[in-house]
């Protein structure tokens, strides 16, 4: 199984496969655009989605392998995320939200008036099957506003914290959405479609911090947290059962048992707190209060813990699945150094001048009819004016070749 990491650079954006601890390749370099600060590829295929500080109001969606555009939109203000699965492209305003099909590039539902979300907070869920949408409810309170990307339609609001969210993640199945709010002291985990709160995590109660990347492991069995402070937290999301022996084997558990029965006597909220489950495995970084981004990834067959910081480095930790702990740094990448090109030569000819989808979203599209859409076909992507026979489209998503991969890392270049 292999892993890509994608990162937007001042000179354009470089795209990379890790196939193992050792082994990192450059699939794709490009400098066309410049001073790129969102680009997102999906999964493993040929398409890429890039937005660059030059033109902020922009989206360009390329099929990197062929050197050529699939298609452009124009927003009404900066562009400040985009999520994407193989069914649904988000592309994420301060005050609005617009829905994709990805199979197509339509634009399905436009989201108006969502509160104020100066950073682009927003999660999709890469299940496509289950093709949930998270951003924040409000604009002062942690209140999470759930939205189905399949049927277009508001599935619920969730009250997670008190204070304004700064960071949402879904599970790979999408069945579990975690948060934390901007004081970065509890993180929480919640059923879905339902709300229900099912894990509460405490990263620590000594300062308040701003949570930059949160992410579950693809067995949804860890989540991890990183900040601008130099800890990541690994949580262990086990499942509880009430099956415990009367009377407790060991000093320990009968320690354990007298603390929780002491939480009775204290006030609520400093109970809650104590009883809350520590981090499960932790990472001490070399650097503080600089932003990075993490993944939880299965490399030649263990768990790998992947940390990608601003400044162009990837560091590769092991982590024990039983044991947690301290994790152990095995390998550290440069990201923009010279890397190992596996693309021909010929790919990085000049492609010919794009023709958009539409100028802007504003204006009624000129998008020819599904049976003539220009698109990308099995293998990720297709030339520009290339047709593809309305059959291909099936009801389901367009099927890639990378079923198995891991979803990507993205980082923005400060």
């Amino acid at each position: 199984m292999k892993s890509s990491l994608a990162i937007g650079t001042t000179t354009g954006y470089r795209l990379f496969s890790l196939s193992s601890v050792e082994q990192l390749d450059q699939v794709h370099e490009s400098n066309e655009i410049p001073d790129v600060y969102i680009v997102e590829r999906l999964f493993s295929s040929s398409l890429v989605v890039v937005v660059s500080r030059a033109k902020p109001q922009q989206m360009n969606v390329y099929h990197f392998k062929k050197g050529t555009e699939i298609c452009n939109y124009s927003y009404s203000s900066n562009i400040l995320s985009i999520r994407l699965n193989r069914q649904r492209l988000v592309v994420c305003l301060e005050e609005s939200i617009y829905i994709h099909n990805i199979k197509d590039m339509k634009l399905l539902k436009t989201i108006l008036d969502t509160p104020p979300n100066t950073t682009g907070l927003c999660a999709l869920s890469i299940n496509h099957a289950n093709s949930y949408l998270a951003y924040p409810g409000s604009a002062t309170s942690g209140e999470i506003a759930l939205y189905d990307g399949n049927t277009l339609k508001t599935a619920c609001t969730i009250p997670a914290h008190d204070g304004p969210l700064a960071a949402l993640a879904f599970n790979s199945t999408g069945s579990k959405l975690a948060s934390a709010s901007e004081k970065g002291t509890v993180i929480r985990v919640f059923s879905i479609p339902g709300g229900q709160k099912l894990y509460e995590f405490r990263r620590g109660m000594k300062r308040y911090v701003n949570i930059s990347s949160l992410v579950f492991s693809m067995d949804s069995q860890f989540l991890c947290a990183s900040s601008n402070t130099e800890t990541v937290h690994i949580f262990k999301l086990e499942h509880l059962t009430d099956s415990r022996p009367e009377e407790p084997p060991t000093w320990s558990g009968y320690m354990g048992k007298m603390f929780q029965a002491a939480t009775n006597y204290l006030p609520a909220q400093v109970s809650g707190m104590m009883s809350q489950d520590r981090a499960f495995a932790t990472v001490r970084l070399n650097i503080s209060g600089q932003r990075n981004i993490c993944a939880l990834s299965t490399i030649q067959k263990l768990p790998r813990l992947l940390v990608t910081t601003s400044d162009g480095h990837l560091y590769i930790y092991n982590l024990d699945p039983q044991d947690g702990g301290e994790c152990v740094l095995i390998k550290n990448h440069s990201l923009l150094g010279s890397g190992k090109l596996e693309e021909n030569k010929e790919n990085d000819l000049q492609p010919p001048v794009p023709q958009s989808y539409a100028a802007t979203v504003a204006r009624p599209s000129t998008v020819p009819s599904t049976s003539t859409m220009p698109g990308y076909s099995e293998d990720g992507g297709a030339l520009r004016g290339e047709v593809i026979p309305e059959h291909e489209f099936a009801t389901g998503p367009v099927c890639l070749d990378d079923e198995n991969e891991f979803p990507p890392v993205s980082i923005r270049d400060p």
